[in-house]
């Protein structure tokens, strides 16, 4: 009965938060709309980031590679798009004189989406596999997952004729025969990040409430028990590393569609630590929560930047310290714990023996 209660209160929070954001183009700006886009792509980092640390306690930090790779996915296929018959400009300007071998599956969008999601989960089942079946976890883990970011960023940099190197892929004008600087084919993608945003919500809610989301639990809880009673906890660690790479992959065709440019930096070491920060703030293992850290900390980082050029960084990382200190179980988890005390029923005190004797 308790839990049916909790899974009706998490429909009608979602519920709620669907119709707010549905109903954002009414309240925000083009320039703010566009912004929430961005931001809603993030939040489906975010919660494949709750699903492996939250949820099985695999802290990656390197997330990021995982998001550019999507991204670049989708943006080679752009950047075609906008260069019918010839070779993209930065190939021109660095001397290759035919396209790429690589680059030809990404003339159809079709292959550039599929690709954007098992190019990652590729990428992540190489690493899981290797690191989980040879027992690496914690900080080693993480160290690894950060060594990923500095092999792919260093490698996007320097194969300037394939890559654009530092200045990434970007002047894209269309997709599918949209134009996409026309306000109605942003609004366009603003709803379908949206839809996105709430189907995965779902799905990674309905995944941690199963027989799945207890073992993934009970692997982050107690990994050699989890073995001893007969689970292979490799198996169990490898997929749900590679469903949430598979996410950053989706998060990075979105915001590629909505910003229009994707560069090394943006999957250096510093987004993919901001990405974990975003669950940490949010609330780990509440999935709802990721959503809004992520929403909060890029709204937080935008109206600080805007209002205090010269101490925005300050502020922001000010916000990370007083909610790790002040509130460790995030937002949405410091909430959940009050709320679950507040509507604890009272017991009676037991009666001791000296008094039942009187």
């Amino acid at each position: 009965m308790l839990l049916a209660g909790k899974s009706k209160m998490k429909l009608l929070v979602y519920t709620v938060f669907l119709v707010a954001m549905a109903l954002a183009p009414l309240y925000l700006s083009d320039f703010r709309l566009s912004l929430l886009g961005k931001f809603l792509a993030y939040a489906i980092i975010a919660m494949g980031i709750d699903l492996i640390w939250g949820y099985t306690g695999i802290l990656s930090l390197g997330h990021g590679v995982y998001f550019g790779l999507g991204a670049y996915c989708m943006a080679m296929h752009l950047k075609l798009a906008a260069s019918p018959g010839q070779l993209p400009d930065f190939m021109s300007w660095s001397g290759v004189e035919s396209l790429p071998w690589f680059w030809i599956p990404f003339h159809w969008a079709g292959a550039a989406f599929l690709l954007a999601l098992i190019i990652p989960m590729i990428v992540a089942f190489i690493l899981g596999y290797f690191t989980f079946r040879n027992r690496i976890k914690g900080a080693f883990f993480s160290i690894l997952s950060q060594a990923l970011v500095i092999i792919t960023v260093t490698l996007f940099v320097g194969q300037q004729g394939y890559t654009g190197g530092t200045n990434g892929l970007t002047n894209f004008d269309s997709f599918l025969g949209l134009n996409l600087q026309a306000q109605s084919t942003k609004l366009f993608f603003f709803y379908l990040t949206l839809a996105v945003v709430f189907v995965v919500l779902l799905l990674c809610t309905l995944l941690v409430s199963s027989r799945m989301g207890n073992i993934l639990t009970a692997i982050r809880d107690g990994e050699n028990r989890v073995r001893f009673i007969g689970y292979n906890p490799v198996t169990y660690k490898v997929f749900i590393y590679c469903v949430s790479a598979g996410l950053a992959g989706l998060a990075g065709v979105l915001f590629i569609l909505q910003e229009g440019i994707i560069s090394p930096a943006q999957m250096g070491i510093v987004p993919s630590i901001e990405m974990v920060l975003w669950v940490a703030i949010g609330g780990r293992s509440t999935i709802g929560g990721a959503v809004l850290g992520a929403l909060v900390t890029n709204a937080a980082k935008t109206t600080f930047s805007e209002a205090y050029p010269a101490w925005w960084p300050i502020m922001l990382g000010a916000m990370f310290i007083i909610v790790v200190l002040l509130l460790p179980k995030g937002i949405v988890g410091t909430i959940a714990h009050y709320t679950a005390n507040w509507k604890k029923p009272l017991l009676p005190k037991p009666i001791s023996s000296s008094q039942e004797a009187r």
